[in-house]
């Protein structure tokens, strides 16, 4: 019974596995990436994300145990010259698996893994996007101040205020004018009302 044995032993005995995942990480390391099946790179990943995480920090007993699993001296250069400064502010998650389909010799799935770090049409994608993201937001903002601005070239035209208080006069001297002739009417018209009654009285009285 195979209780608790997580591993994949890829159908190999423990020197052989060891061997090929001992030369793979050489490969990943020095190449950047290999194209391998699915179930060996997943075992490559648990088998040299440990050894990356190690060359973050240079030290005797660091170098000592990453060669214990590499065991070869140009690997061991790459790793703690290239390699360690590009990954120095990554937190985990250094490689990266993409599946490329099934091989046509026996159908196995096969995959590219490689290490995100030096992954250049990526790294320039990503970049591109978010140089694309904070243009978007600059051309919002101008176009938030344009649109502040407009309203106060639209409002000089309305100081055309003097006109309306031109006018304003006018029109109360128009208004003025009946109201003068109205009194003068009445005036005419109550001094004949009060001939006739003095008329009246004169004729009562004889």
């Amino acid at each position: 019974m195979r209780h608790g044995k997580k591993h994949n032993h890829l159908s190999r005995t423990h020197s052989h596995r060891e061997a090929m995942l001992q030369n793979m990480a050489s490969s990943l390391i020095l190449h950047k990436r290999v194209e391998t099946t699915v179930a060996k790179a997943k075992e490559l990943r648990k088998f040299v994300e440990p050894i990356l995480t190690r060359a973050k920090e240079d030290t005797y007993q660091n170098r000592r145990i990453s060669f214990m699993y590499l065991n070869d001296k140009e690997t061991m250069k790459e790793l703690y010259g290239v390699v360690a400064d590009k990954i120095a502010n990554r937190p985990g998650g250094y490689t990266r698996i993409i599946k490329l389909g099934n091989r046509l010799g026996d159908n196995a799935e096969t995959c590219l893994i490689e290490l995100v770090d030096f992954n250049e049409v990526l790294l320039a994608a990503a970049a591109d996007k978010a140089t694309a993201t904070t243009k978007t937001r600059r051309s919002r903002r101008s176009g938030g101040a344009k649109a502040t601005d407009a309203p106060e070239v639209e409002a000089t035209p309305v100081a055309a205020a003097p006109v309306v208080a031109d006018v304003a006069p006018v029109a109360a001297v128009v208004d003025e004018a009946p109201v003068a002739e109205a009194t003068t009417d009445s005036s005419t018209d109550e001094a004949p009302a009060a001939s006739e009654e003095s008329t009246n009285d004169e004729t009562k009285q004889s």
